[in-house]
């Protein structure tokens, strides 16, 4: 063997940092520069720096107020989630099933799909009130049909030769669906779930700074709103800061988590 190939051989792997550790230097890059350019800047009223954010934080969720706002926008968020979870599993099953319900979702799909959540709140202030209900209205509405389209896409992805296999062990109906198809689409399925809860964070916070609920039981929304309407940006920008946490905490625990011990773990990941 040659002095240039035991060199090369010994030579140490390059250290390289881990996805997680990435991310934790790029969230601290970031907070480097937002703290940096509020300096710069010098006006607390239009950009509070990262440290008062925190101070913020940290006094609204001493004082109690902000996890009462937490804990009421993810109770409408997770009702309103579920029920488009459900939703969109009974129409999703039907196109997989029945020629009538694939044309019925298509059509849904068109009509609904580019109307905006947001352009419901009128509709849905007039059928419930200002109140919850309202809220899981629009939220269902974003939620339903972007994981509508990504389970039927996933579905109509699942090769004609598992199919035919399914068929021939004597899948049918709703076994059919849940024993083969969910399985086989998972990896869609995940996207749309994600998909799903970030159109329905999105709407439930712009949802509640148009109308809220009532200033004692509104979420987030209603708490950045209010606190925009007092000139409290700090307040402001901690009721946005809690949002991004909230995402970022559901992407690292409960997505990655079952993509992990699912699409990982079976192979299917691309």
């Amino acid at each position: 063997m040659s002095e240039s190939t035991l060199s090369t051989s010994a030579r140490p792997a390059p250290f390289t940092l881990g996805p997680r550790a990435r991310r934790l230097v790029i969230l601290v890059g970031l907070a480097l520069i937002w703290e940096s350019y509020a300096r710069w800047l010098g006006n607390s009223l239009l950009l509070p720096s990262f440290l008062e954010t925190l101070v913020a934080l940290w006094e609204n969720l001493r004082n109690g107020e902000l996890p009462e706002r937490v804990r009421a926008s993810l109770g409408i968020l997770l009702t309103g989630y579920g029920i488009g979870i459900g939703v969109a599993a009974i129409i999703t099953a039907l196109a997989a099933l029945s020629r009538w319900g694939e044309s019925l979702l298509g059509l849904l799909t068109a009509m609904f799909n580019p109307l905006p959540a947001i352009a419901l709140l009128p509709v849905a202030l007039l059928w419930f009130g200002v109140g919850a209900s309202s809220l899981v209205f629009v939220i269902v509405h974003s939620v339903l049909w972007p994981l509508a389209l990504a389970c039927h896409a996933g579905f109509r992805a699942v090769p004609p030769t598992l199919r035919m296999a399914g068929r021939n062990i004597g899948l049918t109906g709703p076994s059919y669906v849940v024993g083969l198809l969910i399985p086989a689409a998972l990896p869609s399925i995940l996207s749309g779930l994600r998909l799903g809860w970030a159109f329905a964070w999105r709407t439930l916070i712009a949802a509640e700074m148009v109308f809220g609920a009532s200033a004692r039981e509104g979420g987030l929304g209603w708490f950045i709103f209010v606190n925009r309407s007092q000139l409290e940006t700090a307040n402001v920008f901690a009721g946005l800061l809690t949002v991004i946490l909230i995402g970022l905490a559901v992407e690292s625990l409960v997505f990655s988590t079952l993509n992990r011990l699912t699409v990982q773990r079976w192979g299917q990941e691309a």
